[in-house]
């Protein structure tokens, strides 16, 4: 009997999941394939994600006519951090005679050896790795068969590039993914998942062409987010609000009690009465969040991480067009504070191009960061 272990968030599960798990079966031909939603600590949840319990059943629903597949609890019901080893052992002791094998990605593999027992694992299981229809590197094999007597297999899979990220950004704007299974899009709908009640109705003060605007902003904030620690679910708010008073006069009633600093220009208005709005209007009380609304567009001193990825992803993302952009999008990826520094220099080039007068938040903004870099650089 050959069996595989395949495991994940699975949030959601989606198209390219079920794919790969066909492709393990055909080539390496698998009689069973255990799918392991892992266990994610409620605190670290957020609108953002899903619960185990919904993971789970997103799972079965989406392998419901694969009766090779076994959707298993095991870690969900353990807890705690879902360590690879202990799983592979229990593995191990449930199919003692079979042949098991481990389903990862080809870009966990180069990082494999920096694993928890990584040693321990390979004497339970066998790596089986996904390319994506690209042949993994020849010196890969030899340092894993040099480091551990064991090589790893290759599962030969074309698949599409689809991001779990993209498709919880999707879900809270409303729209529906074209990578999820009916059952599985059925269920998210019929339990709120993915979902935050402020989002939908600040959308609808914003044209059509805005709302795609910030749908963009919230796809590149949240695919930025984990790597620097930020909370998805915080990112996709603050993205998803943060033009959501561009086209409410000042005088509208709903800004009621809305007192503006000294000074504001006209264009960054709307920072200020849109996190008046998030806050008043919508019921968003994470100051956070309601801070990189109200300076999404000036920035300010002592930026917090979110409210820095916040004023790059609006001014970044994909559907912007300016001289430099490609530049100022490669170092968003590469090191954020520089990014904005950058970012906020060619902003005040510009403006003094025009003839344009600067906003003193944006020249302090520049002036601080610029200094945080300095200090940065003399403790490297």
């Amino acid at each position: 009997m050959k069996v595989a272990l395949f495991g994940g968030s699975f949030d959601p599960i989606h198209s390219q999941h079920v794919a790969l798990i066909l492709a393990a079966k055909a080539s390496l031909g698998l009689d069973r394939i255990v799918v392991m939603p892992s266990f994610v600590a409620p605190h670290k949840r957020s609108g953002a994600s899903a619960d185990g319990a919904d993971r789970l059943e997103m799972c079965r629903i989406a392998l419901r006519e694969y009766d090779f597949a076994e959707v298993s609890d095991y870690e969900l019901r353990a807890g705690g951090t879902s360590y690879s080893y202990l799983t592979c052992r229990a593995f191990a002791q449930k199919y003692p005679d079979a042949e098991r094998y481990f389903l990862v990605g080809a870009d966990m593999l180069s990082n494999f050896f920096q694993w928890k027992e990584p040693a321990d694992i390979l004497s339970n299981v066998t790596l089986a790795a996904c390319g994506r229809g690209e042949v993994l590197d020849g010196e890969l094999h030899g340092a894993f068969r040099e480091r551990f007597g064991k090589d790893f297999a290759e599962i030969p899979f074309t698949g599409e590039a689809v991001s779990s990220t993209d498709i919880r950004v999707m879900l809270a704007f409303g729209k529906q993914p074209a990578s999820l299974d009916g059952g599985v899009y059925g269920y998210i709908r019929a339990h709120g998942l993915y979902a935050h009640p402020a989002i939908l109705p600040a959308l609808e003060l914003e044209k059509a062409e805005r709302r795609e605007h910030s749908f963009r902003v919230a796809k590149l904030a949240c695919r930025r987010a984990r790597s620097l620690g930020v909370d998805e679910g915080k990112a996709l708010l603050a993205a998803a609000l943060h033009d959501c008073a561009k086209y409410i006069p000042s005088d509208d009633v709903r800004l009621c009690g809305c007192a503006l600093p000294p000074g504001v220009p006209s264009p960054v208005v709307h920072q200020f009465t849109g996190a008046y709005l998030a806050e008043h209007l919508f019921g968003v009380t994470d100051e956070e969040v309601l801070d990189a609304i109200r300076y999404h567009a000036s920035g300010r001193e002592n930026m917090t991480l979110l409210g820095k990825l916040i004023y790059l992803a609006d001014l970044l993302e994909e559907g912007r067009d300016f001289a430099g952009v490609e530049a100022l999008r490669e170092l968003f990826w590469q090191d954020l504070d520089r990014c904005l520094a950058e970012s906020l220099r060619r902003q005040l080039v510009y403006l003094g191009e025009k003839g344009d007068p600067v906003y003193p938040l944006t020249r302090s903004t520049y002036e601080w960061i610029e200094a945080e870099l300095t200090k940065k650089n003399r403790h490297n």
